[in-house]
């Protein structure tokens, strides 16, 4: 498809073409926040919950763009890539209740470096509060990368969440550590967490498909190498053994690309566009992307869309969106509409909207 030509570079929102649709796109900026937003997640209709990689927990009105800032909080190690990370909104009953279950990841420093943990709180208006870890994980390392971690659940209600190789490469064929895994955790109370799948990298894109009922995940290679799987109960996805990718040090390939006993990706993205979130996409306000999986990209700052087939798995073709923004897409999420937010590590949060021709809002 033709690039997208802006139409408007001032601060508070960007205005785009796409002179192969039938419709313009507008991301407009709806607040600037002091930090690297790293997960979002509703509270309400005109409510979002932001986490800020730095350890903070934010409450955006996206009506009027004012931001407070929740109390509650653990003590969060914010260090590398470790931080506040991830936030999912749980089901509740009653819709007017003034304080809703969330889970949350996020970085713990522990005896022997950090760890990454699932946890559980109460969020309202005024505050976090009845925080417990749920599964405070094993995957314990001195360095500060490779935490995952995204959330998301299936539609019986198993939650799943991912957690990266902690920078130690042998953790990706290790079974007895939970490090460079996807977990399912099939009940709360009492707690259950079982291994679901091994050999990731750092996955920091996981999003199901209601539709076809698929776990999809998306990771980060080395140098090069970026992989999409489909992520299914038991499966070993190779790493570091199976990678598409370099050493950071040298032109030499990690490991082989077919190696057997292992599932190759779907996808491979060399060079990296270093994906940080995925999301199935179901709404009316883009017809055209239904069932197709979206993607941020860090390194090459723009929106991926995978395209699907009528069988729900990943063509060949992709579409890449706002890179003329040039900012690092970190995570995304989709209203009742079918409009898509997202946001920037230069702390922006933006929504996206189909404008028909002629229509384009010039702020």
């Amino acid at each position: 498809m033709a690039g997208l030509v802006s139409l408007s570079a001032i601060p508070t929102s960007w205005a785009y073409l796409d002179e192969s649709s039938d419709y313009q796109l507008q991301a407009t900026r709806l607040a600037q926040l002091d930090g690297i937003p790293w997960g979002m997640a509703w509270f309400d209709d005109k409510t979002l919950l932001i986490t800020l990689r730095e350890g903070k927990l934010l409450r955006v009105d996206i009506s009027n763009g004012r931001i407070s800032e929740l109390s509650g909080l653990p003590a969060i190690s914010a260090k590398g890539q470790g931080g506040l990370l991830d936030i999912y909104a749980l089901k509740v009953s009653d819709e007017t209740a003034s304080t809703r279950p969330f889970l949350f990841t996020y970085t713990k420093a522990v005896t022997g470096g950090d760890t990454t943990v699932l946890a559980l709180a109460l969020v309202g208006e005024s505050g976090i509060s009845r925080w417990q870890d749920l599964v405070v994980t094993d995957a314990v390392s001195d360095t500060d990368r490779h935490f995952g971690s995204r959330i998301s659940q299936d539609s019986e209600g198993n939650i799943y969440f991912s957690i990266g190789d902690r920078g130690v490469r042998e953790n990706g064929q290790r079974l007895d550590t939970m490090a460079a895994k996807i977990l399912r955790v099939t009940s709360l109370n009492p707690l259950n967490v079982e291994t679901w799948s091994y050999g990731h990298r750092n996955p920091q894109g996981l999003a199901f498909d209601s539709e076809n009922q698929r776990l999809w995940a998306i990771e980060h290679g080395p140098r090069g190498g970026d992989e999409l799987n489909h992520i299914e109960v038991g499966n070993n996805y190779g790493w570091p053994l199976a990678s598409h990718g370099k050493e950071y040090w040298g032109p030499l390939s990690v490991g082989e690309e077919h190696v057997p006993g292992t599932v190759a990706p779907l996808k491979v993205y060399t060079p990296s566009i270093a994906p940080s979130s995925l999301l199935y996409y179901q709404g009316d306000e883009f017809p055209a992307w239904q069932g197709d999986l979206l993607a941020g990209s860090l390194k090459l700052t723009h929106l991926n869309r995978i395209i699907m087939d009528e069988n729900g798995m990943p063509t060949d073709q992709e579409e890449r969106l706002l890179s003329e923004m040039k900012e690092r897409i970190r995570s995304l999420l989709i209203d009742d509409a079918g409009r898509l937010y997202f946001t920037t590590d230069n702390g922006n949060l933006y929504r996206l909207t189909r404008q028909e021709w002629g229509d384009i809002q010039q702020p």
